[in-house]
């Protein structure tokens, strides 16, 4: 991926968060050719190593290489942050998830809640994380025409993902609920409430 990067390809998303937790530690130890790696940024099946043009890509490609053969599915990705996100679920798409995974209303809302989500990547817009290890029953499509309006705060489902809209914005994923929590504030640091190693736990708002 140019003259100072690797883009690793892998088959899904838990692939890319071992493949991401094997590394990590390399990247702080800052020895050998990871002195000279940046970043690591995870996607939906690929994981890009960001390094400097002083860095020997093939010694690097074997690094990366190495650990992959260690890499472990299901493997912490060393931070411990746990982010509890409260949502009103009254979302318009609640009665067609419900349809679509044969559960009912109070079914689909336990189920988002009763599973801890991990943010796997970031990406779409700015403080938009996609969230992945949820309930498995919870797995729905798009909508066959996206909305060209979902509301700042709107928590939703799409695929094996889980996704807060952290602006206003066009979108085609099924909406559960809102949350008032801020996902990305630029006087915040980091900026975004969600990074990647992230755990997230959504909680029902009663009242």
């Amino acid at each position: 991926m140019g003259e100072a990067a690797w883009l690793v390809e892998t088959d899904d998303i838990e692939s890319v968060l071992a493949l991401e937790a094997a590394l990590a530690p390399l990247l702080r130890s800052g020895e050998g050719v990871w002195a000279d790696v940046d970043d690591l940024v995870p996607a939906a099946r690929t994981l890009l190593v960001v390094a400097r043009r002083t860095t020997n890509l093939a010694d690097l490609a074997n690094g990366i290489r190495a650990a992959a053969g260690r890499a472990t599915r299901g493997a912490p990705s060393g931070t411990t942050t746990v982010t509890e996100i409260p949502v009103h679920y009254d979302g318009p798409d609640l009665d067609d998830v419900a349809a679509h995974t044969g559960l009912t209303r109070a079914e689909v809302v336990a189920a988002h809640t009763g599973t801890p989500w991990r943010v796997g990547f970031g990406g779409f817009a700015p403080g938009f994380a996609y969230l992945v290890g949820g309930d498995p029953r919870l797995v729905v499509p798009r909508r066959t025409e996206p909305r060209t309006r979902v509301p700042v705060g709107a928590v939703a489902l799409a695929g094996e993902f889980s996704g807060i809209y952290p602006r206003e914005s066009p979108g085609g994923w099924q909406l559960l609920g809102t949350t008032d929590a801020v996902l990305w504030d630029v006087d915040r640091e980091p900026p975004a409430l969600l990074v990647p190693g992230t755990t997230v736990r959504f909680t029902e708002v009663t009242s």
